[in-house]
């Protein structure tokens, strides 16, 4: 068993792709911590192991990790960067006792900086500031240490908190040092300068983190900050021991806030952690972060395990509350079942039950009828990596329009909630951001110029968001940059005006056609291909006009003995695909977006009544 002196928690935060996980992938591959099989199967971002994280290059869930340098062990959490996953960031940093703030040397301080830098300091956590990707040719590595200065003077609440240690690295290659100079290949750049790899970071982790406090000689205790799962060995409850000494056999309580003791088992196996894997050991101390298996009893994250002799609960893990919500329902849909294996309500409760267990930041209640449940979350993508990765696991079921969560103040006065909405482009599409800002009634904070753009600060209602950051990066060719950070309720403001087109609907079941499409293009966009089944009540495009329209996509041309080229050669245009974020937004009230493991299927609520309408 390590001694407590020689331990190291350090937490990773920084804003979505500002470099965390590509850092604490260098941390583990220069302290020599990844087998050699690790290393051939994940060249890059070995700490994204979820098959979401790695698609889509952002980190979803906080992950463990640990490397040993020199004498010393250091245990490493990675934290997502994405404001919609802040639960995972608020469970976890409890656990450290230091961390590592990277800012990006050109982007500087966002809206996630400013949110799980304020967290860090509320628990007291020793800070360490990486001015990261100093290699880029936009860096403003002297202006941005400037704005780092200024937030920890705007939330410290101490002045030793204003004390912290400066470094620079590019991470991607794996070097971090104290001292800069311009780089003579790339202009505008900077090189790291008496340094070629990691160990000044691995110092001032050593040197500057404090090592972890608690009474290694008292009742043992941990709060449970997170829970995984495999066949084998059941239910593992990972945290940090806050006291004492845990071994592997011992009896343990759960104790859960003021329930009280809820159950008792027995440590069947004891593990912690040493790279990417979990190395079972016989005992561990106060400080050290563990995961225990084969309990035999039910563990939620935020218990508390203790001795039997001493029931005394941690405080509760505090974590904010959802802003948004989804209606999850049963499938209605007449292809129910074709591509699925889980359709029916208890399978859906059941799967939304266990989402509960992990995901601190989720709240599922019961919804308008008894196959419904409104599932409410912390944005948009919270609840699209919920869905994605449900219809992943073979659920077929349908969801409306995201919805913000209104709430009432002690005067009875109706608040919704708002955000600080930072967005980055090219000049040339100033006019867009202002445009756009205009018609969801966004109220402008600042601007300011940057070597390749600009950056606009608004305050917009989160209900006047929904459904932008999609069709804004359609706008810019993907170089716009959107991020947002929940800023609190406020009185309910103006609503936009909703901008969308009818849609056009099936108005039989069938396969569609391209004489048929061909027609219904003229009338505007298929979201359907030839040959594409169908259904009556089907969105199969969007009308060039504002009211909805059914038509009949499955009846084809009459057939005659006459025959010319004409008739044969249909041209048309690519159907319209549509992601599934772009397809929760493009909803209306009265639609219903079918979620299945091999398609998204946007349909209206009544379908007898949609496919009889004409215009």
């Amino acid at each position: 068993m390590i001694s407590q002196d020689k331990i190291r928690n350090v937490a990773i935060i920084a804003h979505v792709d500002h470099g965390k996980t590509t850092l604490v992938d260098g941390l583990l591959r220069q302290a020599n911590a990844l087998s050699r099989k690790q290393e051939l199967n994940g060249a890059q971002r070995v700490m994204d192991s979820d098959q979401l994280e790695a698609e889509r290059g952002v980190t979803i869930l906080a992950k463990n990790t640990a490397v040993l340098w020199k004498d010393y062990k250091i245990n490493i959490i990675d934290t997502p960067g994405h404001a919609d996953f802040g639960g995972e960031v608020e469970r976890v940093l409890n656990m450290a006792d230091g961390c590592v703030l990277l800012v990006d040397a050109a982007e500087g301080v966002l809206s996630q900086t400013k949110f799980v830098l304020s967290l860090a300091l509320k628990l007291g956590l020793k800070p360490l500031v990486v001015v990261n990707k100093i290699d880029r040719r936009d860096q403003r590595a002297d202006e941005v240490i400037e704005e780092i200065s200024d937030l920890f003077l705007e939330l410290a609440s101490s002045e030793e908190q204003l004390d912290f240690e400066v470094l620079y690295a590019v991470g991607r290659e794996g070097v971090v040092g104290k001292e800069v100079a311009v780089d003579e290949k790339i202009s505008g750049a900077l090189k790291v300068i008496g340094s070629k790899n990691l160990e000044p970071l691995f110092e001032a982790i050593v040197t500057e983190v404090p090592c972890p406090q608690g009474d290694e000689e008292g009742d043992w205790q941990l709060q449970v900050t997170n829970i995984d799962y495999d066949e084998y060995k059941g239910t593992y409850a990972i945290g940090r021991i806050a006291r004492g000494k845990i071994r592997k056999g011992e009896r343990i309580a759960v104790v859960r806030g003021e329930e009280g003791k809820v159950g008792e088992g027995k440590i069947e196996y004891l593990f912690n952690f040493e790279g990417l894997e979990r190395k079972e050991i016989e005992e561990a101390g106060a400080g050290e972060m563990v995961a225990i298996a084969g309990l035999g009893v039910e563990i939620k994250i935020g218990d508390t395990l203790t001795a039997l002799n001493n029931l005394e609960a941690l405080d509760p893990l505090e974590i904010s509350e959802p802003t948004v919500q989804v209606q999850f329902l049963v499938s209605t849909s007449p292809f129910v079942g074709r591509e699925g294996q889980f359709s029916t309500s208890r399978q859906l409760k059941a799967r939304l039950d266990r989402e509960l267990e992990k995901n601190v930041g989720l709240r599922v209640a019961l919804g308008p009828s008894s196959e419904s449940w409104l599932v409410s979350g912390r944005g948009e993508l919270h609840l699209a990596i919920l869905i994605e990765n449900m219809r992943r696991e073979g659920y077929e079921f349908s969801v409306g329009r995201p919805e913000v969560i209104i709430r009432e103040n002690e005067s009875g006065e109706k608040e919704e909630p708002w955000e600080l909405l930072t967005i980055e482009a090219p000049e040339e599409f100033v006019g867009v951001v202002t445009s756009r800002m205009g018609e969801r009634k966004a109220i402008f904070k600042n601007m300011r110029n940057l070597k390749l753009g600009v950056r606009f600060e608004y305050e917009i209602a989160t209900r006047n968001l929904i459904g932008f950051r999609g069709s804004f990066m359609s706008e810019t060719s993907g170089t716009g940059i959107v991020n947002s950070l929940f800023i609190g309720y406020r009185k309910m403001g103006e609503a936009m005006t909703w901008i969308r087109n009818g849609v056009l609907i099936a108005a039989q079941t069938g396969s569609a056609l391209s004489y048929d499409l061909a027609r219904l293009q003229e009338r505007g966009i298929t979201f359907v291909e030839p040959s594409e089944e169908v259904y009556a009540g089907m969105i199969v495009g969007e009308n060039s006009r504002s009211g909805d329209m059914a038509m009949n996509v499955c009846k084809g041309r009459k057939l005659t003995n006459v025959r010319s080229n004409a008739d044969v050669l249909v041209r048309l245009s690519p159907a319209k695909k549509m992601s599934l974020e772009q397809s929760l937004s493009y909803l209306a009230a009265d639609e219903l977006l079918e979620v299945t493991p091999l398609n998204l299927r946007l349909r209206k609520k009544d379908l007898q009544q949609a496919a009889q309408k004409t215009g």
